[in-house]
């Protein structure tokens, strides 16, 4: 598939709302907080900015728990200042991306508040509703993905209903039409605002299978998790593809999906002109440390190998057909500087600089649309409370609950939310070494980080060697260099379990990028780099082999 659409020729930003940018010192980031940084954000080549829910919520998980799918949230602003917010991205060449949440919404929304009344009203099964098992127990052992079963009790209407998340996020019933009906006008309505695409949350959970049974136990706890019970269930496409033909046919936008359970060889069907989405998130790569679910204390270490068979599972699935949402960071993941270094046994502290830059070099090289997540482009770092009282992550103290369950001590189970915890990448962006690291005026929702004060947006301005440089770089290189648009991905020294290498050819340009991902010395075939060096994350070009997490981009020209 050639680049193109505009939304192959950018780079897409993530912004965290809540976190990025307070201008009303409540604490919390807001839509103008957005607007006053778009200059900054234009300046790392954006032309899309996702924002992560900014409707009106409870928050249980952080608007992840839907009340109003057509509102804006009073702590973010106003409709009038997401309007402004597009309007100004407009000027500026960037588009506001949405983020739509349809396997489920808030126990507060209406709909719920109708649906759970009674077993005869007008909404009675837009949602998933079963009888309890003879003995009064849930209808069966399926347990969510922040812990605890996927199942509770409603007295009010004397039935359990489904929740894939929190129990304050009931899972909606796509099999009625009318839920269906309602959830395509909600995004017409953003379109009619002028948004430029959506990101489509948990979108392999909608399909559920038509008997629900009891699985295999897979944990102390007697339970077995949902996503191996209802993730890509036969029949979800049929739906998605109503999906498409509803709301994205015939407007300028792109969507992703975010696709956990869909294999790179499954790819295919769910992208390109023939699928459902312009992109799909797939995970295979950001599990590395696992196998059969993400279970925090379950990670093992891991070869760069299975990195690199993952990463280049997606380039080749997406290679004729379909295009591939590059990431390493986001809103539910650790910050990739901690999370991939040090890599699998290698146990040597990583410089989080050249980690930086090194994730950075292929974020940027690979075939597909980059997309950086807020800080990512500092170079910003997990945290590591002292309790777990101190983490508002729902699924951090989920996975801190299973961990004990299985016989882990409080100080094991700690470590692993330290590691995996999705409050990593939610701590307020580090703008300056002011207060609260420039984020706002008042308290912060969550704390900042404390390295804010030497890493931040201001003093990686000044410092021309910063990750922050390295991103705006490679950026430029990847608007003026067709290669990197539309070069054919080849994988190089595949068995290697230090580099990653790989080239992008187009006629007779070739760029090649080779990485380092360990903390010793990775020898080079000889005379592997020729021709120009267009990036590196150390001042001068490597000899005969890469020094520890050292990253290069060569461009050559074939003979």
């Amino acid at each position: 598939m050639k680049a193109t659409h505009w939304w192959q020729n950018t780079a897409v930003y993530q912004i965290y709302p809540k976190s990025f940018n307070d201008t009303h010192g409540k604490g919390t980031g807001d839509l103008r907080g957005i607007t006053e940084k778009l200059d900054y954000l234009k300046s790392l080549s954006a032309g899309a900015l996702w924002l992560t829910p900014v409707y009106p919520s409870p928050m249980v998980d952080n608007g992840y728990d839907i009340s109003d799918y057509c509102g804006i949230h009073p702590d973010f602003g106003t409709l009038a200042d997401m309007e402004e917010l597009i309007a100004e991205a407009k000027k500026r060449g960037m588009r506001i991306v949405m983020d739509l949440v349809y396997n489920h919404t808030s126990d507060e929304h209406p709909w719920f508040l109708e649906s759970k009344k009674s077993r005869t009203n007008a909404k009675s099964d837009w949602y998933i509703w079963r009888d309890a098992k003879e003995d009064g127990s849930a209808p069966t052992n399926w347990r969510g993905i922040f812990g605890g079963s996927a199942w509770t009790y409603s007295e009010e209407r004397g039935q359990y209903y489904l929740h894939t998340f929190a129990e304050a996020q009931p899972d909606l019933n796509w099999e009625n039409p009318e839920v269906r009906e309602a959830l395509f006008a909600a995004a017409n309505f953003w379109l009619a605002k002028g948004v430029g695409g959506f990101r489509i949350d948990a979108i392999t959970y909608i399909k559920k299978p038509a008997v629900f049974t009891d699985g295999e136990p897979d944990a102390a706890d007697g339970m077995t998790s949902v996503h191996d019970m209802t993730a890509n269930t036969p029949g979800i496409l049929d739906f998605l593809h109503e999906f498409r033909a509803r709301v994205f046919d015939g407007h300028d936008i792109f969507t992703v999906g975010e696709a956990n359970g869909v294999t790179p060889e499954e790819l295919p069907l769910w992208v390109g002109e023939n699928g459902v989405f312009s992109m799909l998130f797939e995970f295979s790569h950001v599990l590395v440390p696992y196998e059969g679910g993400e279970c925090w204390h379950k990670a093992q270490p891991w070869p760069l190998t299975k990195l690199k068979r993952a990463l280049t599972a997606s380039q080749h699935a997406t290679a004729k057909e379909g295009w591939f949402p590059i990431y390493f960071e986001n809103h539910d993941r650790a910050r990739s500087v901690d999370y991939f270094f040090p890599k699998g046994a290698d146990k040597k502290l990583a410089d989080k600089k050249l980690a930086a830059k090194a994730l950075a070099a292929v974020l940027f090289t690979l075939r597909g649309t980059p997309f950086i997540y807020e800080g990512e482009e500092l170079g910003m770092t997990n945290v590591a409370w002292d309790s777990i009282d101190a983490y508002d992550d729902i699924s951090s103290h989920g996975q801190y609950a299973l961990a004990l369950e299985d016989g882990f001590s409080k100080e094991e189970a700690l470590g692993f939310v330290h590691f995996n915890s999705r409050d990593n990448a939610r701590t307020p962006m580090q703008w300056t070494a002011e207060k609260h690291a420039g984020f706002t005026s008042g308290t912060p929702w969550l704390p900042v980080n404390e390295n804010y004060r030497t890493l931040n947006a201001a003093a990686e301005e000044k410092d021309t060697d910063s990750v922050l440089h390295f991103y705006r770089h490679l950026a430029k290189l990847r608007e003026t260099i067709p290669a990197l648009l539309d070069g054919v991905y080849e994988e190089l020294l595949e068995e290697n379990e230090q580099i990653y290498a790989f080239s992008r050819t187009l006629g007779k340009a070739r760029i090649k990028t080779a990485v380092n991902f360990s903390t010793e010395d990775a020898a080079l075939p000889a005379g592997f780099l020729r021709g120009t060096r267009l990036a590196g994350s150390y001042a001068d070009a490597p000899t005969t082999s890469l020094r520890p997490l050292e990253a290069v981009i060569y461009e050559e020209e074939i003979q």
